[in-house]
């Protein structure tokens, strides 16, 4: 059974930095697709960022490129969101996922961890 376990979040001031990790244990890890998704209060859950399995091609929301970066270590079966100048908006409960096998990053993403807090105070 595919599980994800993310940490790394926390309280950080506006302009902070931080580092979430995801560690993938179960199934095959080095193939599908990765994700980071975040929902905060009162909005939908939306799309962050996205690395392939293999050639680790990436994709970024809008609202985060050029600030966050997304990278896969599948040795130890982890995945890692690097946040910098990080502002309020960036504030939500951010959560890992994985593709099925043979998906693209478009999804679906079919495994879901439980999230991580991030606040960012102004």
């Amino acid at each position: 059974q595919v599980q994800l376990v993310e940490s790394g979040g926390g309280l950080v001031q506006a302009g902070g930095s931080l580092k979430l990790s995801c560690v993938v244990s179960g199934g095959t890890f080095s193939r599908p697709p990765m994700a980071w998704f975040r929902q905060a209060p009162g909005k939908e859950r939306e799309f962050v960022a996205a690395i392939s399995g293999t050639d680790f091609n990436t994709k970024y929301s809008d609202s985060v490129k050029g600030r966050f970066t997304i990278s896969r270590d599948n040795v130890r079966n982890t995945v890692y969101l690097q946040m910098n100048s990080l502002d309020a908006e960036d504030t939500a409960v951010y959560y890992c996922a994985r593709t099925r096998i043979g998906a693209t990053m478009a999804g679906p993403y079919d495994y879901w961890g439980r999230g991580t807090q991030v606040t960012v105070s102004s």
